[in-house]
């Protein structure tokens, strides 16, 4: 059974950092390219970061170049995005996908909210 297990998200403030994790399980991670997707409330998903299997390979999307990156570490079956100088419009639920840019969270995801 294929397990996403997001995690990492807090309230903080503009111009915080954070760190999210999503831990995979029931599939070969090392062979799977991987995606991170947020959800606003009242929006529709976004999709925000991918990385190739072997991470020398990444996308972002344009809002959080330079502020956001995606990493990952297949011996441990886990895939990574760092959160800095964050602004209230990254206030989302954060989701990892499978795949190479997709957008088909499978976990819970966890919660990220900018606000003063």
């Amino acid at each position: 059974e294929v397990q996403l297990v997001e995690s990492g998200g807090d309230l903080v403030q503009p111009g915080g950092s954070l760190r999210l994790s999503c831990a995979a399980s029931g599939f070969t991670f090392s062979r799977s390219a991987m995606s991170w997707v947020r959800q606003a409330p009242g929006k529709g998903r976004e999709l925000v970061a991918a990385s190739t299997t072997s991470g020398n390979i990444t996308y972002y999307t344009d809002s959080v170049k330079g502020r956001f990156t995606i990493s990952r570490d297949n011996a441990k079956d886990t895939l990574y995005l760092q959160l800095n100088d964050l602004k209230s419009e990254d206030t989302g639920r954060y989701y990892c996908s499978r795949g190479w840019m997709t957008t088909r969270p499978e976990g819970q995801g966890t919660q990220v909210t900018v606000s003063s």
